[in-house]
């Protein structure tokens, strides 16, 4: 028989190795690889055709009962769920270190645990791996959730964790906190290795499936902000969600990433208070709030996520230099490098002169857009910060800039109108020839870059 041949893999991304080398050919991190349990080598001899027990298919044109979502008591966290919870789905939430990941998925759990006295929910479970029972208790009591029948461990051996759910009824929800304090005793290695979670969330994934359970995984997060571990855990669940926000800031944005089940991109909006995660209906009036005198530099852009517009301000800032320093470029929540290029544009196409000022960008409340029609909003707040004229304070902007200077159509153009009039903005300035203006909403289409300068820069 062959000697197994020694693999080493990358704690950071997952990457196999045949030797040590202290940085991993596929990341490119340092001191990530580390040796893994040698496997049995698979031989050809091995004949998987019999053996086995059958399964049983469906038919997909018969009908068949379909999976009922569990409201989870949190509209926000539904509406980015897709509509709530569902029976025997796998859910992966990964967020910063104290965003109140936590907090919110305990505020989860006794709402379902709260169902079961009244006759219509199931079993809630929430397993600690990183506090004792203790301390969840105190994090309940400061909640004003101690009162709510949640059945409360905190262990890290999968095996005792799978043996005792096998001796009572299934929960309605299982909550894990987290997948890298979870370890198995039939995989060699630290919890947290890329096979310890692996082998981990693959059990607890399966048991998940065969009971109907909705069970929900805490994932840490690198210093990047991605989620820690191999990427094929986000392969092996139903849903990805990315809980974000500045501990600086009041409000939380929890952000679908990957839904087999719902859309993508949706986004629940909430706000942490002293007794939780409080529900935000409007978020569109948090972060457009402090709007009353006009300011230079300032613009309304009505960005939409998922199927949900939200309004955001959009800032900007000018200094001019006086010596030759090199100026310099600030970004709070847009991308650096579309900011440059925006620049590039306003210099090339309009004659306006960045080069010897300073330039800061800032979305407001901490927001972070990634929509590329911010385009227009960001070029509008620069020329009126430039120019030192305030915008309409009862107009939008929205709007995707070419490298020739045009301004080309985007997507949900009648839904950021619809937005903006119903929170009492009367101009819109966009594309032109999109969607029909919406009610009550005044449209200014735009074609070319220049005409947005001469409209912020003229006397008129």
């Amino acid at each position: 028989m062959a000697k197994p041949k020694r693999r080493y893999v990358c704690q950071a991304c997952g990457g196999v190795s045949t030797r040590w080398q202290g940085q991993c050919p596929d990341c490119g991190e340092w001191n990530t690889l580390a040796e893994e349990a040698p496997q049995t080598v698979f031989s050809a001899k091995h004949d998987l055709s019999s053996g086995g027990r059958p399964i049983q298919f469906t038919p997909l044109d018969q009908p068949g009962e379909m999976p009922r979502r569990r409201a989870s008591g949190l509209a926000e966290f539904d509406r980015a769920l897709g509509g709530g919870l569902v029976p025997g789905s796998a859910i992966l939430m990964g967020g910063d270190p104290g965003i109140g990941k936590s907090t919110l998925l305990l505020q989860v759990s006794a709402h379902i645990a709260r169902q079961t006295q009244g006759g219509g929910g199931g079993l809630s479970v929430y397993v600690s791996g990183e506090e004792a029972a203790g301390q969840v208790r105190l994090r309940a009591e400061r909640l004003g959730l101690s009162n709510a029948p949640i059945q409360l461990a905190a262990a890290t051996s999968v095996r005792d964790i799978l043996t005792t759910l096998g001796m009572m009824d299934p929960p309605a929800l299982l909550v894990i906190d987290s997948i890298q304090t979870m370890h198995s005793d039939q995989i060699e290695g630290a919890p947290g290795t890329v096979s310890q979670v692996r082998g981990c969330a693959f059990e607890l994934i399966r048991y998940a499936k065969e009971n109907g359970v909705t069970l929900v995984l805490v994932g840490h997060v690198t210093k990047d902000g991605n989620i820690a571990g191999p990427r094929v855990l986000e392969h092996m669940v139903d849903v990805v969600m990315s809980f974000e926000g500045e501990r600086s800031h009041q409000y939380r944005i929890l952000r679908s990433l990957k839904n087999r089940f719902g859309p993508v991109d949706e986004i629940g909006v909430f706000a942490m208070e002293g007794n939780g995660l409080a529900e935000v209906g409007n978020p569109s009036m948090l972060f457009l709030s402090g709007r009353e005198e006009p300011m230079a530099g300032s613009a309304v852009f009505p960005a939409v996520e998922g199927t949900r517009p939200v309004l955001v301000e959009i800032q900007a800032l000018i200094v001019r230099l006086q010596s030759g320093a090199t100026p310099r470029r600030a970004v709070v929540g847009w991308d650096s490098g579309r900011l440059a290029m925006l620049l590039a544009v306003l210099e090339a196409r309009c004659g306006l002169s960045f080069s010897s000022a300073e330039v800061y960008l800032n979305v407001a409340g901490g927001y972070r857009l990634s929509d590329p029609a911010a385009d227009l909003a960001v070029a509008a707040a620069l020329v009126s910060a430039l120019g030192d004229k305030p915008l309409a304070t009862d107009a939008v902007w929205f709007g995707e800039v070419s490298l020739a200077g045009e301004i080309r159509p985007v997507a949900h153009a009648s839904i950021r109108q619809r937005e903006s009039a119903k929170l009492g903005f009367a101009r819109a300035f966009g594309p032109a020839g999109g969607a029909p203006p919406e009610k009550g909403l005044r449209f200014d289409g735009l074609t070319m870059l220049p005409n947005l300068v001469d409209r912020i820069l003229s006397d008129a």
